[in-house]
C-alpha cells in the first residue's frame, strides 16, 4: 500500500535516539524520549496560496528534519510507525 501526503504534509520516519549518554550511561526505554529529529519519506505537492497557485515545499524525501516534540499525527502505515505533519511543524533540516 502507498501513502501520499495532500497540500503542505510531509510524512516523516522519527530517527533512533543514542542508547547511551556521552559519559557512558545507558539509557532503559523507559526513561527515553521521543526523537525529534527524522527522515522525510514522502512530501505533498504544496499549499495553495490566495491565486490558487501551487507552491512548492522546501524540504524533499530523504532529507534529515528536526521537528517539535509535539508535532504531528503518529501513524502505523505497512507495519512501520511514521509521523504526518504540516511543513510548518518542521524546525529545519539538519545538513551534513
Amino acid at each position: 500500500m502507498g501513502f501520499r501526503p495532500l497540500h503542505d504534509r510531509v510524512v516523516v520516519r522519527r530517527v533512533d535516539s543514542e542508547e547511551k549518554t556521552k559519559g557512558g550511561i545507558i539509557i532503559p526505554d523507559t526513561a527515553k524520549e521521543k526523537p525529534s529529529e527524522g527522515v522525510i519519506v514522502s512530501v505533498g505537492p504544496g499549499a495553495r496560496d490566495e491565486q490558487g497557485k501551487i507552491n512548492a515545499l522546501d524540504v524533499k524525501a530523504g532529507d534529515r528534519v528536526l521537528f517539535g516534540k509535539w508535532s504531528g499525527t503518529e501513524v502505523k502505515l505497512n507495519g512501520e510507525d511514521l509521523i504526518i505533519m504540516k511543513e510548518s511543524d518542521i524546525m529545519g533540516i539538519v545538513e551534513a
